[in-house]
């Protein structure tokens, strides 16, 4: 069962392997198990078929890089009927052409059958060890693995799902994208490790994830947070979460760039006994009759957002 070397043999024999390349920029490497999770209509669904397509055709998501090619990927739907996909993809003219290296798989729940001796959890990564090799797939991403519980006991019994999962990974040489949940949250404090619903030790056997937030002030927008990361170092943090806006200009809907932002930015509104830290300098440069823009650059802040919501809330407590 185990191969055993000295710690130099090991790191020789990984320097004369290629280095892991990135499929989805920092957040998601080459032979990965990462986990991408928000609320429930936040579109963690419509940025991973987003990756999926970025990957299949080799064509990168503004601004994150990818450094992979093009190569076929098995996107397991578990969310969406035929026609909900359809309709996320076309308009009233035409329908979007995925590049063919796009598969996309539903399952079947009459032909789910499961021996005395076996479990859904045995039965479901046989069958995706079966479609890797048939399709000679390297790119696997499961939407949703919340969804999955509904067959499982209950939600700790993901665990050995995950587990299970990873060892296919390193068997196939796998790259894994799994598409979770939030648990009930505080939507005025940050995304973290511990949102993820199931369990938090399911984040002990990921190698890296990523979460969406929404805009509380703003619900178009949306923030892309890094969380975890065994590959680099974490670029998207809270200090520089990437600023997109859920847009379908014809018929695909996809997260549109806008910049990069601070995640606190976009949280809910301060209670009073969590202020904004610089709350006070820009109450008193808004006395002072500075713009929102001069309060912005002399303040140093990411944007125009926290500085509106906290103008706005002064003014309606003067009214009051």
């Amino acid at each position: 069962m185990f191969t055993s070397k000295s710690a130099n043999d090991w790191i020789e024999e990984a320097n004369l392997e290629d280095p892991q390349k990135m499929l989805f920029d920092v957040l998601w490497f080459e032979n990965e198990l990462c986990f991408l999770f928000s609320d429930t209509n936040v579109g963690k669904s419509i940025l991973a078929v987003q990756i999926a397509q970025s990957i299949a055709s080799n064509v990168p998501i503004n601004p994150f890089a990818l450094e992979a090619g093009n190569q076929k990927v098995l996107y397991f739907d578990f969310e969406l009927s035929k026609q909900q996909f359809k309709a996320r993809y076309s308009d009233s003219v035409s329908c979007f052409t995925f590049d063919e290296k796009f598969i996309r798989l539903e399952l079947n729940p009459d032909d789910i059958n499961i021996s005395e001796d076996s479990s859904f959890e045995a039965e479901l990564v046989s069958q995706l060890e079966r479609v890797v090799i048939a399709e000679k797939a390297k790119v696997i991403i499961i939407d949703n693995v919340s969804y999955l519980n509904n067959y499982l006991e209950k939600a700790n019994d993901a665990l050995p799902l995950i587990k299970s999962l990873r060892l296919l990974k390193s068997k196939h040489d796998l790259s894994i994208l799994l598409i979770g949940h939030t648990t009930k949250r505080d939507s005025s404090r940050e995304i973290g490790v511990n949102d993820l619903a199931g369990s938090k030790a399911l984040a002990n056997f990921c190698d890296s994830m990523f979460a969406i937030g929404i805009g509380v002030e703003q619900n178009t927008l949306r923030f892309i947070k890094q969380i975890k990361s065994r590959n680099s170092e974490i670029k998207f943090g809270s200090n520089n979460v990437v600023v997109c806006e859920l847009n379908k200009p014809a018929n695909f809907l996809g997260f549109e760039f806008i910049g990069f932002g601070r995640e606190w930015d976009y949280l809910k509104s301060d209670s009073d006994t969590k202020k904004h830290p610089k709350h006070d300098d820009i109450i008193e440069l808004h006395k002072e009759g500075k713009s929102y823009q001069q309060i912005v650059e002399q303040l140093a802040l990411g944007n125009k957002a926290v500085v509106c919501r906290i103008i706005k809330r002064y003014k309606e407590n003067q009214v009051n």
